[in-house]
């Protein structure tokens, strides 16, 4: 029997208004080694438009109507005509003319050299000049200014523990692509970490732990690093779930790294459900719907089942499934439990409400159900990191990258407590400066998570969540002295005699609770070598300014990556699950190609 090469074509279909022709953008690549396929011609039958794709596999072609017929022709194969739909992923076969076992034996070769060496440097976007067709989204920063302490005294933020950034930007690292800077979120590469703080007492939910030492690329300034550690919550201790798995089956999912992993992802959870915990799966492409009603925990192989059965094509109605999760949650609400929404996806919707706007209009609306939600990020090239940032930080969420099954495991095992269970919503801190002692200030990250002045009132703000066990890094840098003159603003006041630097104040709720709690916590004007701080200050140091770098940031001062290394190997300390030890070989890495950031 004769054998065929395999071949995977993306299609997306664009129709600019009032346009007499509907335009078609597309990847066209082998699907056993998903290598992308430059030189196959593609033209429409009866009519005169052709293109072939570029070396990275993708096309733009224009044509008459949605019912057109595209036409695949590659060298030493024979064409083929495949019909085009809305909005589809089509698998084409075609038939090799001359050694078809030739073409499949190559394609096999392909595929174990990227099973072994690691994903494939050509499968990508940015550094590939392919923003036209295969766009990923993120909301765009500004830095963080540094403020005078006389015009504004406190600094106010969200507190949360995401973590997405640091995973995806390794996938960049990984594919040797350049970093976009807005991919670059310095707050969630600090939190990616284990840090050594000790949680709160049994009674209390939230401890407060600050450093405050001399800065490494700005000798002339200092360093306040805060670290707030949500109380650990055991595995026996922990309360009945009742969760929604919300699965993107769309057509864009298809790829390897995206529906196939998710669901190797998704089984790692199951396997440490209880017999209390229940779970429902919605997927959705063209339409949502429910795949498999909540069902005990202890049932893993009809769990299981659902989710391996599940398969990727359509289109993405992001909203109808949003709304379609939540309502069978609110069904099977458990009181004082935890009742979470998971959702996976790789961000891409293009049915009802899509934008980042709509989005976050939706999920406001679906907060105060008392239902918490969990994003979880999938893929490459098509991936809407804004989107899923904006649902994760408007819906009491947290947010993760996953670029691997290690990082799966991190998530679902490893951290299965800190990832599912929240002790603290709608966190935000307050950091108020003493004037005597602080000429200026500025946050090193959160720039998408600062609280206004005019919103720090009456909980009208959301905060974040902190996880069971989780550490929330934040980091300041300091121009220490005084200018003189009169405080604008005194909601805190400090007394002449004091030798405080700082006071922090944290609010929150707890997670079935619509009251606010406060705790406060000082900080000494008490500023030690760099050098003498502890290995966490040092580490946090050392990422702080790798981010720096990578967002080529005006305050990077003297910071350069040597200096990145040399601190990062002198801090590494206990270092469980390695992942110190592997922020070193990036920053290698990084070093070795500098192209890419």
């Amino acid at each position: 029997m004769e054998k065929l090469l395999m071949l995977l074509a993306s299609l997306l279909i664009l129709v600019p208004a009032n346009a007499q022709k509907i335009y078609i953008t597309g990847a066209v690549e082998d699907s056993i080694s998903h290598n992308p396929l430059p030189g196959v011609l593609i033209s429409v039958i009866n009519d005169t438009a052709k293109v072939a794709t570029n070396q990275y596999g993708l096309f733009r072609i224009a044509v008459p109507s949605q019912d057109a017929i595209l036409l695949f022709q590659l060298d030493k194969y024979r064409p083929k005509r495949v019909p085009v739909s809305v909005y589809n992923r089509i698998l084409v076969q075609l038939d090799a003319i001359d050694n078809p076992q030739d073409a499949i034996a190559k394609a096999k070769a392909i595929a174990r050299d990227r099973s072994s060496s690691g994903p494939n440097p050509n499968y990508g976007n940015t550094s590939m000049g392919t923003r036209v067709f295969f766009d990923e989204t993120y909301g765009t920063m500004y830095e963080n200014q540094f403020m005078k302490t006389l015009i504004r005294s406190h600094s106010t933020f969200a507190v949360d523990v995401d973590r997405a950034a640091y995973s995806n930007i390794r996938r960049f690292i990984h594919l040797k692509e350049k970093i976009p800077v807005d991919a670059v979120r310095i707050e969630e590469m600090l939190n990616y970490f284990n840090y050594h703080y000790l949680p709160p007492p049994k009674d209390q939910t939230l401890a407060i732990y600050s450093s405050y030492a001399t800065c490494p690329w700005k000798p002339e300034h200092r360093l306040l690093q805060i670290a707030i550690r949500g109380a650990v919550m055991h595995t026996d201790s922990l309360p009945p779930s009742n969760l929604v798995f919300l699965i993107d089956a769309s057509g864009s999912m298809a790829p390897a790294n995206k529906l196939p992993l998710l669901q190797a992802a998704f089984r790692i959870l199951v396997n440490n459900l209880r017999k209390n915990d229940h779970v429902a799966i919605v997927a959705y492409a063209g339409a949502p719907g429910i795949i498999l009603p909540s069902t005990p925990g202890d049932q893993k192989d009809k769990i299981l089942n659902a989710i391996d059965n599940l398969s990727a094509g359509g289109a993405t109605a992001g909203e109808a499934a949003i709304k379609l999760a939540y309502r069978l949650a609110q069904d099977n609400f458990i009181k004082d439990g935890n009742n979470r929404v998971i959702m996976a996806t790789d961000g891409d919707f293009n049915v009802g409400q899509t934008s980042d706007v709509d989005m976050e209009e939706l999920i406001v609306s679906k907060k105060e159900s008392g239902v918490l939600l969990t994003c979880l990020g999938f893929g490459m090239r098509d991936y809407k990191d804004s989107k899923l940032q904006t649902l994760s930080s408007k819906g009491n969420g947290n947010f993760a990258y996953i670029d691997n099954l290690e990082e799966a495991s991190k998530i679902f095992a490893r951290e299965f407590g800190g990832t599912l269970f929240t002790v603290a919503k709608d966190v935000q801190a307050e950091v108020y400066f003493n004037p005597a002692m602080v000429k200026s200030y500025r946050l090193i990250g959160y720039e998408n998570k600062v609280i206004s002045n005019a919103d720090t009132t009456g909980g009208r703000v959301s905060g974040g969540i902190v996880g069971a066990g989780h550490c929330a890094l934040a980091m300041y840098e300091i121009v220490p002295g005084t200018e003189g003159g009169t405080l604008r603003d005194t909601e805190v006041v400090f007394k002449p005699a004091d030798s405080l630097l700082a006071q922090i104040k944290i609010n929150f709720q707890l997670p079935t609770d619509s009251s606010f709690h406060t705790i406060w916590h000082q900080i000494p004007d008490s500023c030690v070598a760099f050098e003498d701080a502890d290995a966490d200050f040092r580490f946090a140091s050392a990422v702080a300014l790798c981010g720096l770098l990578l967002r080529h940031s005006a305050y990077k001062g003297e910071g350069d990556s040597k200096m990145v290394l040399e601190i990062a190997k002198k801090s590494q300390g206990d270092d469980q699950g390695n992942y110190r030890k592997e922020f070193i070989k990036l920053v290698k890495d990084l070093k070795k190609n500098k192209s890419i950031y």
